[in-house]
């Protein structure tokens, strides 16, 4: 246990003991339920839309082999069967909101690694790097109607009102998309420009994915607010993580570059909280990241391992990675916490609670 100060606030905090058992078979469930859905929507797709986005999904392989290719953690899944069950319905009802919101999240990973110039996804070419941009494109904005589709041809009540959360939740992921990529051409960016961007292109998502079973098992405005709450700081404390991976993560298990978000020139929290904190470090750093902005992408990418080591070293220096780390904690502590406002069965919230600290501690 371990006490912080973040943004003015004492925090008392520690790495949780994670159910790696529970947690990885609270996942395969959200996997199996709503894969064989979400295959079935795929197929609806015109060709060649069907077969980029069976290979994006790790169904095919680029020549259209069947392949056993990186399914994804299934995080979102996992967290609309447990919001139906939080709501008291079956988990089965929550498997439409599983398969809408991975159907969205996919279709913002298949426009983010085109506009990001990610050549790599889950240890093998992107869609856009493989088929094509246009590809890419066409595949990802498929995606996001289906989504719908598979919510409206319920036709009941209880899915409009999934529909209306899902499109809002889909618009803010949107509007962070749009923040982040305005940021790389800023020298400096607020450590509460950052969270708000990130509020939006993760948190929204995630908040609507531990909301939307609830929703269609009937829960109130009231209780899918609160459960939308603790999937907001959930995504919080997930990207703070994904932020650390993007620049320390192990290549071999991030499926990513090394650096990654250095090669980019992401404004993630821990070089925004390093820019923040002062002192030579910080100093050193903003002089740097103040150079690399005139620099062509190009000429960026001439950089060397050390070139890039060297940025990440005086980000730790400055203190950005112990900020982010700490951070991941805080926000997983109010997501918990916010729990508290929804009575659910005890093993719902156990689980719930479950994810959240898989998701701070994970490594990939």
């Amino acid at each position: 246990m371990s006490t912080t100060t973040t943004r003015g606030e004492t925090v008392t905090s520690a790495i949780p003991a994670v159910d790696t058992a529970g947690v990885r078979a609270l996942l395969e469930r959200g996997r199996t339920l709503a894969t064989p859905v979400l295959r079935a929507a795929v197929d609806r797709l015109a060709a060649p839309m069907d077969t980029v986005a069976a290979y994006h999904f790790g169904w095919i392989d680029i020549d259209g082999k069947p392949a056993q290719g990186d399914p994804g953690k299934a995080v979102r899944p996992a967290l609309a069967l447990l919001s139906a069950e939080a709501a008291g319905a079956p988990a089965e009802t929550g498997i439409p909101g599983a398969v809408a919101v991975e159907l969205v999240h996919n279709f913002s990973l298949l426009h983010d690694d085109l506009m990001d110039g990610d050549e790599q996804r889950r240890h093998r070419d992107t869609v856009w790097k493989a088929y094509g941009p246009a590809q890419a494109i066409l595949a990802g904005d498929a995606l996001f109607a289906l989504a719908n589709e598979i919510l409206l041809e319920l036709g009941t009540v209880e899915a409009g009102r999934a529909t209306r959360r899902l499109t809002t939740a889909t618009r803010k992921l949107i509007d962070g998309q749009a923040q982040d990529i305005s940021y790389e051409h800023r020298e400096r960016v607020t450590v509460a420009e950052c969270l708000e961007m990130e509020g939006n292109k993760t948190g929204a998502l995630l908040a609507c994915a531990v909301s939307i079973g609830a929703v269609l098992g009937g829960a109130d405005d009231r209780t899918a607010d609160t459960l939308e709450a603790y999937g907001y700081h959930l995504g919080l404390a997930f990207q703070a993580v994904d932020d650390l991976l993007g620049i320390w993560g192990d290549p071999e298990t991030t499926g990513k570059q090394t650096w990654s978000d250095l090669r980019q020139r992401k404004k993630s929290l821990p070089v925004v909280a390093a820019l923040a904190a002062g002192g030579p470090a910080s100093e050193r750093l903003a002089g740097i990241l103040a150079a690399d902005a005139k620099l062509t992408d190009a000429q960026l990418a001439d950089f060397d391992e050390e070139e890039f080591a060297s940025r990440a070293a005086l980000i730790e220096e400055a203190g950005g990675r112990e900020w982010t780390e700490q951070e991941a904690r805080r926000q997983h502590a109010t997501a918990v916490e916010a729990l508290d406002g929804v009575d659910m069965p005890a093993e719902v919230r156990a689980q719930l609670v479950g994810l959240a600290d898989f998701v701070v501690v994970r490594k990939s």
